[in-house]
């Protein structure tokens, strides 16, 4: 046996090495077919994202680029890149970086990649673009984002290494998402100082539900900033007595409308100041505007009294925009961020009840007007005021008031009991009606 397997064992051999390898042209034309397929999508890729340059002689395509003043209102990543002082030579190549995540990001069509010479001298300020807007040259690549999204900002070098790090903070700076509130200062900046803001006080991990109904928010109301808190950690002092009680796992929200003012003297944000800097030639309607919005920063709210879902936020935000913050309530004090403590929730819970006391004393019937109310009678009547006392109080006055128009005298206990005993027999005598006796 052991002879029989060493001699099929050398014949299988002898037959792989004898065995003749595959015709040459059956190889060729696959690979050439491979070969070109590749060349045509390198090529259809270059075509497809070729990135263009702004002139810079063109001022409204600056501007554009610059401040998003065009009627585009677009967002740039603009990599800063000479051409060659002479036409015949050939320009520096492209960084790697820039040009693959211009091909990731293309599909987004959140942004445009364009190239700049930042060394170009500005005519009214006599300053380079770099200089201008404080680019350093000497991080490589230069890369800045400018345009709806805000005056230019680049791009530091940690989110440079790969295409795909700078597309994913590209991501994080053009795409709409709420905004995280860990600040006072972030409340204020991020979202007081918006003409209309929604935040989302989150008492736990978020729902998938609750996700898809911000997401939807922020794609039907792109310039409206939406933000969340959280809840668990944090609490909105000078607020919450104008929500829903806090409670864990239950999400709120509330709606912020600026009434007037800002955070500064002139009533505007960093990034107004920056764009005023850069428009100095045209800044006469901006004084105007200034002037209007200066004072201190005042605030007008809506809690949302239902579950959070789409349609309730919808219908709140759509309400408030409809009468144009009419309906919402202004607050004298700037909500701030602090860290949730028993002490601190203890003094929160305080104030609600002082809050509550005061609400309903404001509520109540003036002196002046007791007759009167107390003749409309019901939720009117002072002796009435919610509670069981109150509603059987009010029970007995109109047992009286009824009594002096009838002349109805009540009746002894004498009385009463007589008429249900009466009432027993008719019972009985029906009773005895309806009963079926056997044949």
């Amino acid at each position: 046996r052991r002879c029989g397997a060493r001699k099929m064992a050398k014949k299988s051999k002898k037959t792989s090495k004898g065995a003749k390898p595959p015709a040459l042209d059956k190889l060729l034309m696959p690979a050439i077919g491979v070969a070109l397929a590749l060349m045509g999508w390198q090529f259809m890729k270059g075509v497809a994202n070729e990135i263009v340059r702004i002139d810079v002689t063109d001022e409204l395509a600056l501007r554009e680029v610059f401040f998003g003043e065009g009627p585009a209102g677009k967002s740039y990543a603009v990599l800063c890149h000479t051409p060659p002082s002479d036409p015949s030579k050939k320009a520096l190549p492209v960084s790697s970086v820039f040009q693959d995540a211009a091909d990731e990001y293309a599909s987004t069509n959140r942004a445009d990649f364009v190239l700049l010479d930042c060394n170009h001298v500005l005519p009214e300020s006599g300053k380079t673009v770099a200089e201008r807007f404080g680019i350093d040259l000497k991080k490589r690549p230069s890369i800045f984002v400018s345009g709806k999204v805000g005056p230019p900002k680049q791009v530091p070098l940690k989110h440079l290494k790969t295409g795909h790090m700078l597309t994913k903070l590209l991501k994080g700076m053009l795409e709409p998402h709420a905004q995280k509130i860990e600040t006072t200062k972030d409340l204020k900046a991020k979202c007081l100082n918006r003409d209309m803001c929604g935040v989302l006080l989150k008492g736990g991990k978020p729902e998938p539900y609750v996700k898809d109904a911000v997401s939807n928010l922020l794609d039907k109301y792109p310039d409206m900033t939406f933000a969340s808190v959280d809840s668990t950690l944090m609490i909105m002092s000078n607020l919450e007595e104008y929500l829903p009680e806090y409670r864990a796992g239950k999400h709120r929200f509330v709606l912020f409308k600026k009434v007037s003012g800002g955070l500064d003297i002139a009533g505007k944000d960093e990034d107004e100041k920056e764009k005023e800097g850069d428009e100095e030639a045209a800044d006469g309607d901006k004084k105007k505007k200034d002037t209007k919005d200066a004072g201190r920063l005042v605030t007008s709210i809506q809690p949302l009294n239902y579950d959070i879902s789409f349609k309730n936020i919808d219908t709140l935000i759509g309400n408030a925009v409809a009468n144009k913050g009419k309906s919402m309530r202004k607050i004298p004090v700037l909500p701030s961020i602090k860290t949730r403590t028993k002490k601190l929730e203890e003094a929160e819970r305080k104030k609600r009840e002082r809050f509550l006391a005061r609400e309903r004393k404001a509520n109540e019937p003036k002196a002046d007007d007791g007759p009167r109310q107390q003749a409309q009678g019901g939720r009117f009547s002072q002796a009435n005021d919610g509670t069981k006392e109150g509603r059987k109080a009010e029970r007995e006055r109109r047992r009286e008031e009824h009594r002096k128009k009838t002349g109805a005298k009540p009746k002894t206990p004498e009385e009463i009991a007589e008429m249900e005993r009466r009432r027993r027999e008719r019972m009985a005598e029906e009773e005895a009606k309806w009963n079926v006796g056997y044949e």
